[in-house]
């Protein structure tokens, strides 16, 4: 028996086609993402951008300064229990697609990394969560980083929450990717 999940209002996709092309468009929009933007910010492409191995920024704000505040104050729900930590990891590396562009350990070097202009968050390092909020990365998983700040150029990251993920998945995605980056005592 196929269980049936319905994409937007009108179409049906069994739960293994989800599987497969839930991906494939996550890819696509990535792709279709990093040639607008390498577009529109190819006239003076900020020092840094596309250049191979390495991360933007890390202490640019993805959120735009009239939402900042907000995502800021904006706390998980739960605290990063083992089990929601678990959780979290199982959804990164399956149905979130996380994996694809920050890769398996979260490092920023998954395989549709090499088509994006600047590499994928790495989530490993340990100042990434010294400056960014939890609230401000539910932000750019509910909005995507499409360079809404008009500061920085967009990464390709796609909304992914209130697309593919529920906003609990979302907490329990982002609690893990922060837990990578934990400097062990």
């Amino acid at each position: 028996m196929t269980r049936e999940l319905r994409i937007g209002a009108s179409s049906l996709l069994s739960r293994d086609t989800t599987r497969a092309v839930i991906p494939i468009f996550l890819l696509a929009g990535i792709l279709a993402t990093t040639l607008l933007v390498s577009g529109l910010a190819s006239a003076i492409p900020p020092a840094g951008y596309g250049q191979p191995g390495g991360e933007f920024d890390i202490t640019l704000s993805r959120v735009p300064v009239a939402d900042r505040a907000a995502a800021k104050a904006l706390k998980p729900p739960f605290e990063p229990t083992p089990e929601i930590l678990a959780e979290g990891k199982a959804i990164f590396l399956g149905r979130g697609t996380c994996f694809q562009c920050h890769g398996p350990e979260g490092k920023g070097d998954g395989g549709a990394a090499k088509v994006l202009p600047i590499q994928p968050r790495d989530f490993t390092n340990p100042r990434f969560d010294k400056v960014r909020t939890p609230g401000e990365m539910m932000w750019v998983l509910k909005n995507g980083s499409l360079g809404q700040t008009g500061q920085i150029p967009g990464t390709g990251m796609l909304p992914i929450v209130g697309q593919f993920l529920n906003e609990e998945d979302g907490w329990k995605v982002l609690l893990y990717e922060r837990s990578l980056g934990e400097v062990s005592k």
